[in-house]
């Protein structure tokens, strides 16, 4: 069984929101936001429904260290490292 982590980046249908996340299960997490499961959250007070970039980890412990690393970027350094890798944004 994966031990791992991800670190993510969610964001709404109009691109105005960034939200960063971790998590041990991917799916199940894009699910909750997709679904709302998290009545008044961030997420869910932002629709935050679109999985724009991912990163997948051995330890869950650096994905949270990543995870800290990104919130502390700038959005056009966030928004640089989506584009590296989904440059047109699309849902993943």
């Amino acid at each position: 069984m994966f031990k791992g982590g991800y670190v993510y980046i969610m964001t709404n249908a109009h691109h105005t929101v960034l939200y960063v996340g971790v998590t041990a299960n991917l799916l199940h997490r894009v699910y909750q936001h997709k679904d709302h499961t998290l009545k008044n959250s961030f997420t869910d007070k932002y629709n935050v429904e679109k999985l724009v970039y991912y990163e997948i980890f051995d330890g869950i412990e650096e994905a949270i260290a990543r995870e800290k690393q990104i919130k502390k970027y700038r959005r056009e350094k966030k928004e640089a490292l989506i584009g590296q890798k989904n440059s047109e944004w699309k849902d993943l």
